[in-house]
Formats: structure tokens, sequence, C-alpha cells
């Protein structure tokens, strides 16, 4: 009986992530470690500031904020560790050491510029700098909480911007993101959203961009490269200045409208927020900003990711922590983002980055993982969720990490997606080593379908990553140079076809099984033919391949179109019969021999035949429910670039049987054909 007694009350203190999964029973210690740190890091927070929320106000005390009882500006920054600080700029006629900040015992650099002295000359748009005196000599240097960062043409140089914030009328401030239903992303960069060659603005992105992505059925956007960053070819991902958007597409106001505009379209919008490292430059960044070699970053190899060129966050120093939870608010808050991408967060959760073998528990359990980073994800969940229930979040980790999608209060880390990036590798893999017909549908339909329950993810056969120079995308990868020559509606060509059935098969598998979100890189719907290069001394600086042509599928001359009008079709289906909140498709039949997988979701099914050739009359396959199938639509229609080799039209009755065990199953024939998906509507 007290045998009982004990294990109850065990079972009472146990962290719901451990008592629902009996295979993390054994690092039920460590696991409990990394809550007590959280609670304990969150306790501290409370009893400083009241809430996490209140505490996530550094956008608020650092930088320049108005005094309006003095009648001036406060400028402040934390630099510890700097000899002297000055501020200068085109207010006092670029004079650097004329103007001293005072230090307090904290670190932080401090002055007041009254309006009777400086009204006249700190106004909006002014250009300023600050002069850090520190272990690595004098230096010229950008804010940390700078909110505008300019690049001089001539130069090249990068210098911060006095801004004065405007109150801006949100006409849309009631949407929320649950509003879209099931999320389906069009993850988006600005500067290469448009036709012509350069850069592309908020405000293009807003009225030529968003009509397209809302016309396309997608209900979200992800957009990239949103905080400034001085090398236009890191895809935003090198930055900078974490609380300005990149000056180089246009104004804060132009990009507030921008998601304004997206919010009155339906459109949720998504951060692509990049915590896991930053640019190591000096005269842009915040790299050794106070002039140690530890402000943001803990010194040596510990600071720096050597995979990616950069610098790592000290997230377990307090400073840190607070400037980056300060900017998880401050993008909610200021610009009514719906959520966040976060990029990298393998790269955070582990000292070693990812880069090893997954092949046992222990790998997330053992001295490799970065305890302070799954602290500071944690509690950027809980502001995240605590200052917008609606809020969504994403994490970028290859590595399955345990509890990433389960609730700070259960013991876990607080997402609400992860994304799925086996998918992505899967195809390209295959694509590359394997013959159509030595594709597997068993293995197939094992990388799908292979995640937990409680774990939401986004589903997606190729996002930025695979249009990049150095790789390529799928259609690229499926149709290569033949694209060039034989896209012509009018142009026979084996390559072109196979490429193009493949495509929709390949897109149509991975969002009806992949995961509960779906995620699509811009023009991919339609299979964009060209890889992304921005400009660059090797392309001489040219923005030929760092744009979207969505011409190719609007000119009416070329199959681009077809492609596009497919994955519409594909959109629409998930989205009005909620294929991607049923959870797990239902397997009802595997055909290894002639490629052809059927399954269901709600009223929906999917028969797909992988097969090179075989293409078959009168085939029986098994369905789950008795009465009449219609084709809602198949993939081999004319209307999407197929040849319409099955009539559509066609209505399918069911067969019933008996089994051995005296149940009851049905059938249905139907003619089916070689690399074609169809979706059939059942009627009762």
């Amino acid at each position: 009986m007290k045998e009982q007694e004990s294990l109850l009350n065990e079972q009472k203190t146990q962290l719901p992530i451990v008592a629902a999964d009996e295979w993390l029973q054994p690092v039920e210690g460590e696991i409990q470690r990394r809550h007590d740190m959280y609670l304990g890091r969150l306790a501290d927070i409370e009893r400083a500031a009241g809430s996490i929320v209140d505490y996530a106000n550094g956008h608020r005390y650092y930088g320049w904020q108005r005094d309006e009882a003095m009648k001036g500006w406060w400028f402040r920054e934390w630099l510890p560790e700097a000899k002297d600080v000055y501020i200068f700029g085109d207010f006092n006629s670029w004079q650097r050491t004329e103007l001293r900040l005072d230090r307090n015992r904290d670190g932080v650099w401090s002055i007041f510029l009254p309006d009777a002295m400086y009204g006249a000359r700190l106004v909006d748009g002014s250009l300023y700098k600050i002069h850090v005196h520190g272990h690595n000599g004098w230096r010229d240097r950008i804010p940390a909480y700078a909110k505008r960062v300019v690049q001089d043409e001539e130069t090249k140089n990068y210098t911060a911007q006095f801004v004065v914030d405007k109150p801006y009328d949100w006409k849309h401030d009631d949407f929320r993101a649950p509003k879209v239903g099931e999320l389906l992303i069009y993850e988006a960069h600005v500067g290469m959203a448009e036709e012509r060659e350069g850069v592309g603005t908020y405000t293009e992105f807003r009225d030529n961009i968003l009509p397209r992505i809302k016309e396309a059925g997608y209900n979200a956007v992800q957009l990239m490269a949103i905080a400034e960053h001085p090398y236009y070819g890191s895809f935003g991902y090198h930055v900078s200045s974490f609380f300005a958007p990149s000056s180089r597409f246009g104004t804060a106001e132009e990009l507030r409208s921008m998601i304004d505009r997206a919010h009155e379209l339906g459109i949720a919008v998504i951060m692509d927020l990049v915590h896991a490292h930053y640019v190591k430059n000096f005269d842009e960044g915040i790299n050794e900003l106070d002039g140690s070699k530890h402000h943001y970053s803990k010194e040596g190899g510990a600071g720096y990711q050597q995979y990616w060129d950069s610098m790592i966050f000290d997230y377990g120093k307090r400073e840190v922590e607070h400037f980056l939870l300060s900017n998880v608010k401050y993008w909610l808050e200021e610009f009514h983002f719906d959520g966040y991408r976060f990029d990298g967060v393998t790269s955070m959760l582990y000292h070693h980055h990812g880069y090893v073998e997954f092949d046992c528990r222990e790998r997330f359990f053992d001295e490799g993982v970065n305890r302070d980073a799954i602290v500071y994800l944690t509690l950027a969940n809980k502001l995240i969720h605590d200052l917008r229930p609606d809020a969504i979040t994403i994490a970028e980790d290859v590595s399955g990490m345990p509890g990433s999608c389960v609730k700070p209060e259960d013991g876990g880390m607080g997402f609400d997606y992860r994304l799925g990036m086996a998918i992505p590798d899967y195809w390209i893999k295959i694509l590359k080593e394997k013959s159509d017909d030595e594709w597997n549908i068993w293995e197939m339909w094992s990388v799908m379908t292979n995640r937990l329950p409680s774990v939401k993810t986004v589903a997606y056969a190729e996002s930025h990553d695979q249009a990049l120079v150095g790789d390529k995308t799928l259609a690229f990868r499926l149709m290569d140079k033949e694209m060039y020559f034989s896209m012509d509606r009018a142009s026979e060509n084996l390559v072109i076809d196979r490429g193009m059935a493949l495509h929709k098969l390949i897109r149509l598998f991975t969002i009806t099984t992949g995961g509960e979100a779906y995620l699509n890189f811009m023009g991919n719907e339609f299979g964009h033919p060209e890889w992304i290069d921005f400009p660059r001394e090797g392309n001489g600086w040219s923005y030929k391949h760092a744009r979207r042509q969505w011409s190719l599928s609007e000119n009416g001359f070329l199959r681009y179109s077809y492609l596009a009008e497919f994955d519409k079709a594909m959109i629409e289906a998930v989205k009005e019969y909620g294929v991607l909140g049923d959870g797990y498709p239902y397997n009802h039949m595997m055909d290894e021999a002639n490629k052809t997988m059927v399954y269901s979701h709600k009223g929906l099914l999917f028969v797909l035949n992988w097969h090179p050739t075989a293409s078959i009359p009168d085939y029986r396959l098994n369905v789950p429910w008795p009465g009449k199938y219609t084709v809602l639509f198949s993939s081999d229609e004319k209307r999407f670039g197929g040849h319409d080799r099955a009539d559509v039209k066609s209505e399918h009755f069911t067969t019933t049987h008996k089994a051995e065990d005296g149940s009851e199953y049905y059938t249905i024939n139907m003619y089916n054909t070689s690399r074609t998906g169809v979706v059939l509507k059942w009627e009762e």
C-alpha cells in the first residue's frame, strides 16, 4: 500500500512531458533540471518586473527615448567594459569627442540632449554613431538598439539614423492569426519578390505580391530578411541591427502598412527571426561593441559559429537575454507581426550546433546540449504567447529535440510547430540517387508520417534553401536545362512531362501526409526555373537571378501556368476539407509492384501512382466508406499540363466484400494512370 502511495505521489509530481512518453523516463532528471532552470529564471524575472511581458522592455529604455517632462532626448547604451563613450552625428557637425556619455554601475552609458540646445539640430532623419573607447581601441559604432540604419550609396558605409516614431493608424487591428485556419505559409523575400532587376520595397510587396499570395490560396506569409543586415546576399541571416527594419526595402511606416494590408486580406505575417547568431562585422554590427570579446557572446570558440562564420549569443547572460526578449516583444508590439519562425534552432540548442548524428537518446541530453539556449527559447515562447495568445511560433530544428512543441508548464519549450526538415532532404536524396522505378513507396510513406502526434509539423517539399546557387529547386532537378527550351505549350518533351508530373505528385503527397501546416517558397509553386544568386562580384553585381519572374506563369504560352493552377487547386482542396487539421492520413492500400498508395483524409481519398510507366485499366483499390466517389481533381488533367488519360467526370461506386473474419470491406475500380495523383470525393 505504501509503495502504491509513493508511486502515486511520484506520478503527481512528474512532468507531463515525461509522463506521456516512456522513452523519456530514463532522462527524467535532466528534463527536470532544464525545467527548474526555466522556472527559476522566470521567477527572477517576475520578482523584478511583475511579468515577463513587462520585463522585455529594453527597446523602451535603451537607444533614443523622449522625455517630455525634461523636454529633450535621452540616449542609453549597455557597454559594461567601455572606457569612454561619445555620441556624434550631423547634429553636432560630426565632432566625435564633444558629447560624452556617463556610466552607471551597471555599465549603462547615457546622455541627455535638451531641446533648447539640440531641438533644431536633432531631427527626424539625423545621422549619428557612437564613438567607443574599449580594449579594441577607439571605434565608431552603430548602437545595438538603433531603429533605422542607412547605407551611403557612395561610400557604402552604414550609419544609424534618428527617427521620431509617429503613431500608426492600424486599420485592421482586430486581425488574429487563428482566423486563418490551417497554416498555409508562403515564404517570401521582399527584396527579390519583384520581376524587375533591383531591390523590391515594402510598398511594392504590399501592392503587387500580397494579392498574388491571396489569389494562390495561402493564408500566411513568412518574411525573410526583415532585420537590418549589411550583406544583401546573406538572405538576411547575418543580422547587424536587431531593432531596425531593413532600410533597403523602405521605412518602418511602409513595413507597417504592408502588414496592415496583409491583415486586411486575411493573411498572417510571420517574421523569420534570427536569434541563433549575429554578424561578426565591427563597423555594422554589435560584435565587441563595448570593446570586449565577451559582450553579447562568450569569449573564444564558444562565442563563434564556425560553420556560419558568425557570432553566437551568450544566452545565459542576463543582459543578453533581456536584449533578445525585448527584440521578440518589439516586433510583435511595434509592427503587429503574428509570430515567428525561429531560425537556426538546432545551432542554438547544441554546443556542437547539430553537426553530429542524432542516433541515440543521449544526444539530446548530454553535455553537448546548451541548457541556457533551451531556457531562453522557453522564455521567448512564454513571452510571445502571454503577449499574443494567438501568435504562431515555428522552430527550425532538424535534430528533433524532444519537447520542442510541448508547453513550458508541461516541461517543454513551447513552440507551436517545428519544420519538417527531413522532408525536403529526402526528396533531394531520392532524386539524386535513385531512378523512378527504385522509389520505395513504404519508405516514402514512413518519411512523411514519421512524427509524434504531439509535434505539429510544417511540411514542405522545398524552401529558399533549395533555391540557392549551389543547390537546385525540385523543378530544376527534375527538368534541368530543358526548362529553357521546352516549356512552351506547343513542345513535346519527355523530360518536361516527367518533371511536371513528379513536381505535382511530390507536392500533393507532401501537403497531405507531411504535417499539420504547409510551406512553399515564392515562385516554386509554378516551378520557377532559376536559382537565386544575389548581386556579388562574381556575377558583376547583377540582380538577374535575385528576382521572381511572375510572367512565366502568366503569359499564356508556357507550361508554368499549369503548375500554378495545380497548386491553387491543391491548396483550395486542403483548406475546404480541413486536411491539415485531420492529423495523420489513414493508409488503406500500398501496392509496391505498381507503386500505388491509397489513403484518406476525412471525406477525401487520395490515389497516388508513382510508377513511371504502369497505367492499369480497371484497377481495384480499397476505400474506407461505401457509396459513390467522384474525382475532385487529377494531376493528369490538361488544365494542369497533363494528358487527360482518365475521365475525371466518371463516377465510381463501391463493391462490398466479405473478409475472412466476416467483416465487410469496400472497393472501387478506376483507370490508374502512371505518375498521377487523383483526389476523389466521397458521397454517401
